[in-house]
């Protein structure tokens, strides 16, 4: 497994994981604008299982892609993306994302559940209930942050919704508490 404290390519890692609607999302935000608010600087990665473009049809850079631009930079006064094309070329590790992103105190990591960091698994009764805790399956998970109480689990539980003591957490597990 990934080490906390040390990560990949010199950047501190940490997942948020779960089934579909267990609240990843919800939970990555409220961490970002904790942990954020905290002095530290965080960027994210957010894996995606279908086909995802943030260009629209007929933008330039979408008519730039189109024609077969391997990357397209869209640069503005407020912000620039990257997009980068495959092209049939496998996708790649989560490894080989990190080391595009510029240094910062800590990466929060949404999906990728099957990869080696470290994760804390979002867990709602309605939405994963039938399914079970990937916990159970996957070591790579140090703890769960439920909207129930969890009793069959030897690994930490918080509530869902109690974002400091999720992030107080996190930051230890990493080093930066």
């Amino acid at each position: 497994m990934i080490d906390p404290k040390t990560g990949i390519a010199g950047q501190r890692l940490y997942g948020v994981t779960g089934w579909k609607n267990a609240g990843k999302t919800g939970l990555v935000e409220r961490l970002v604008a904790d942990i954020t608010g905290r002095g530290y600087s965080v960027s994210t990665i957010k894996h995606a299982h279908h086909n995802v473009d943030i260009d629209e049809k007929g933008r330039d850079t979408y008519r730039h892609r189109e024609a077969g631009a391997r990357e397209v930079v869209l640069a503005s006064a407020n912000r620039w993306a990257l997009m980068h094309e495959l092209r049939g070329v496998s996708e790649p590790a989560l490894a080989e994302i990190v080391t595009k992103l510029a240094p910062v105190d800590l990466v929060i990591v949404e999906g990728y559940k099957r990869e080696s960091h470290p994760k804390i698994e979002a867990y709602r009764h309605a939405g994963g209930g039938a399914r079970g805790l990937l916990a159970h399956e996957l070591p790579t998970i140090r703890a769960i942050a439920s909207d129930t109480p969890l009793d069959d689990i030897a690994l930490p539980v918080f509530d869902l919704d109690d974002t400091a003591a999720i992030s107080d957490f996190v930051l230890a597990e990493c080093g930066l508490a």
